[in-house]
C-alpha cells in the first residue's frame, strides 16, 4: 500500500474536516498512511476506532497510522498507548497544513488545549469526495455543558464561521456540482452569538439563499430547537429551497430527566415547536436525537419519552444506549442496569421503526424529487430513503413517482422531466 487512505468516524463536521487534512495531507506529499478521524461521542464510538486501527495495522503494517479527531482529543494518552499507532492529532492541529507537512520531525502526540481555540477555522474546499450531498461546516463547539456530553470537550468552545465566509464556501460546493449543501455544527443554531452584532443562523440561510441562487437544496443538521430564531423559523416554514426534514437535539420526552441532562428546553417546548412549525408546513417530517436508560431514568419517565416520539410526530429517530463517559457530570449519576438500558433502546427503536414504516405508506402515489447518491439509491426532500430499479447518475434531482414503501425506504421511478439530469 502506498496510497493516502482516511476513515471517517462520526459526525458531518468530521465529514468536512477529513476533505481539508485530505488537502493538506496531498499537498505535503504524505503516502503509506492511514488516517482515523475519530468520534467520541459514545464509548461504543471509540471501541470501534480501536478495533479498525488494529486491523488496519494487522493487514498494513508498514503503514504510517495517524489518529486525529475527538477522541484523540479527550483519549489521547489512551491512543498513544497503542504501538500500531504512529502519531495523534488534536482537533486544532489536523486542520493546520504544517502538522501535515512536518510529520517526520512533529511529536509523536500533539494536542493542544481545545479550549484555549477562540476562532473557527475558514477553511474552503472544493467539494467532498464521493459524496452527492455536500456538508458546509459553519460552527463548531458548544458554550453548553450538557451533563451526557463529552464533545465540548474533544471540539472546544462555540466558534462561527463568519457570514461571507459560510456562503462562499456554500458557493465553491454549488459550482463544483452538488445541487445539495448540509450546513453543519455542533450546536448549529448558536451560529453568530461570537460574531459583531450577534446575527442569528436565521439571517445565514437567507444570506445564503440569495447569495447562492443556483443551490437547489439546502439541509440543516441537528438543530436545539429552543434557539431557533423568528427569520430561520420562517425559512423552514416556507423557502421550497429549504428542505421540510429537521433533526432535532430532543435527548429525552421527560422533563425530570431533561434537567438532569441540563437540557435548555422542556418536553412542551419540543411538542410545541413541531406543531407550530407543521401548522406553517404540513409536510414538515422531524427526526430527533434520543437517549435511552439516563441515569435515575424510572419506567414512567421512559414512557414519556416513549411518548413524546409521537407527540412530536418524529420520522426518524437516532435512538443512543446511555453511555458514561468519564469526566461528565452523568457519568458520576446512579447508572441503571446495562440489561434495562439495552431493552429500553430496543423498544425505543421499535417505536422509531413503527413511525418511519407509518410515514413512507403516506408517500406512496406522491411525486418526490429525489438526489440520486448512489446509481440506484437517493434521498427524497424528507431524507427517505429512494430505491431506483435502474441505473441512475449520482448528483442527479430526479423527479420520480413513489410506487411502494418497504423496510427503512421508498421504491420510486424516474418521471418524464428531472430537475438536474438523469442517466439515460
Amino acid at each position: 500500500m502506498s496510497e493516502l487512505r482516511i476513515e471517517t468516524f462520526g459526525c458531518r463536521l468530521n465529514t468536512f474536516e477529513s476533505e481539508i487534512m485530505r488537502g493538506h495531507a496531498e499537498k505535503a506529499g504524505l503516502g503509506n498512511a492511514i488516517v482515523f478521524n475519530t468520534c467520541a461521542v459514545t464509548a461504543e464510538a471509540t471501541r470501534q476506532v480501536r478495533q479498525a486501527i488494529r486491523k488496519a495495522h494487522k493487514e498494513n503494517p508498514k503503514a504510517q497510522i495517524i489518529v486525529t479527531g475527538c477522541a484523540a482529543q479527550t483519549e489521547a494518552d489512551s491512543f498513544a498507548a497503542m504501538p500500531e499507532v504512529t502519531r495523534i492529532l488534536g482537533n486544532e492541529e489536523k486542520l493546520q497544513a504544517e502538522s501535515w507537512r512536518n510529520g517526520s520531525t512533529a511529536p509523536r502526540v500533539t494536542v493542544s488545549d481545545i479550549m484555549q481555540v477562540k476562532e473557527a477555522h475558514v477553511p474552503v474546499i472544493e467539494r467532498l469526495t464521493g459524496r452527492t450531498r455536500a456538508f458546509a461546516q459553519v460552527q463548531n463547539g458548544c458554550d453548553h455543558r450538557c451533563t451526557f456530553c463529552i464533545i465540548p470537550f474533544g471540539r472546544g468552545n462555540s466558534r462561527s464561521v463568519p457570514l461571507d465566509a459560510a456562503v462562499e464556501q456554500v458557493r465553491r460546493l454549488v459550482a463544483e456540482g452538488h445541487n445539495e449543501v448540509v450546513l453543519s455544527g455542533v450546536d448549529l443554531t448558536s451560529w453568530g452569538a461570537d460574531l459583531e452584532g450577534a446575527p442569528k443562523l436565521g439571517r445565514l440561510l437567507a444570506r445564503i439563499l440569495r447569495g447562492v441562487p443556483d443551490l437547489k437544496r439546502l439541509r440543516l443538521s441537528s438543530i436545539d430547537s429552543i434557539e431557533a430564531d423568528p427569520e430561520l423559523i420562517d425559512l423552514l416554514g416556507g423557502e421550497a429551497r429549504v428542505m421540510p426534514h429537521l433533526h432535532l437535539s430532543l435527548q429525552s420526552g421527560d422533563n425530570m430527566i431533561l434537567k438532569r441532562m441540563k437540557r435548555r428546553h422542556a418536553r412542551e417546548d419540543s411538542i410545541r415547536f413541531c406543531e407550530d412549525l407543521r401548522a406553517r408546513r404540513k409536510d414538515m417530517v422531524f427526526g430527533a436525537d434520543i437517549i435511552a436508560g439516563f441515569p435515575t431514568e424510572t419506567d414512567e419517565m421512559f414512557e414519556n419519552s416513549r411518548r413524546i416520539v409521537d407527540e412530536c410526530g418524529l420520522t426518524f429517530l437516532h435512538v443512543f444506549p446511555f453511555s458514561p463517559r468519564p469526566g461528565t457530570p452523568a457519568a458520576r449519576m446512579p447508572l441503571l442496569d446495562k440489561a434495562v438500558v439495552k431493552e429500553r433502546a430496543a423498544l425505543l427503536r421499535n417505536k422509531g421503526a413503527e413511525r418511519l414504516a407509518a410515514f413512507l405508506t403516506t408517500q406512496v402515489g406522491s411525486t418526490q424529487d429525489v438526489l440520486v447518491e448512489t446509481p440506484h439509491t437517493g434521498r427524497t426532500p424528507h431524507f427517505a430513503l429512494a430505491r431506483f430499479s435502474q441505473q441512475m447518475t449520482p448528483g442527479a434531482i430526479v423527479r420520480t413517482r413513489v410506487t411502494a414503501a418497504s423496510g427503512d425506504g421508498l421504491h420510486v421511478v424516474p418521471g418524464p422531466a428531472a430537475v438536474a439530469g438523469v442517466a439515460a
